[in-house]
């Protein structure tokens, strides 16, 4: 089933979230993954969300998604990507 990583975030130095948000496409190519969606929040329509931005990546499965966010590829963009921001983010499955 395919499996979604949705960061919801918060930009501290978009310098530093420009270089982070740069060097993340080819660390998702080995595990089949894909930029789905980047987007920043125009509204709020029903409860509380305090981030202002959101990314989606795709990925063929739940294995491929936490075998990229595990990577030694990803994992050391990590401290760039908390020094950048705050992020929330949660690996979903599709559900059949």
């Amino acid at each position: 089933m395919t499996a979604f990583i949705v960061f919801h975030g918060t930009i501290k130095d978009t310098e530093k979230f420009g270089e982070y948000a740069k060097a993340v496409p080819p660390t998702l190519k080995p595990f089949g993954g894909e930029v789905f969606l980047r987007g920043k929040a125009s509204k709020i329509v029903a409860g509380e969300h305090g981030h202002k931005i959101c990314a989606i990546l795709k990925f063929p499965d739940l294995k491929s998604a936490s075998g990229w966010y595990e990577s030694d590829a990803y994992q050391l963009l990590i401290s760039n990507r908390d020094n950048a921001g705050d992020f929330t983010i949660i690996i979903y499955e599709e559900l059949s």
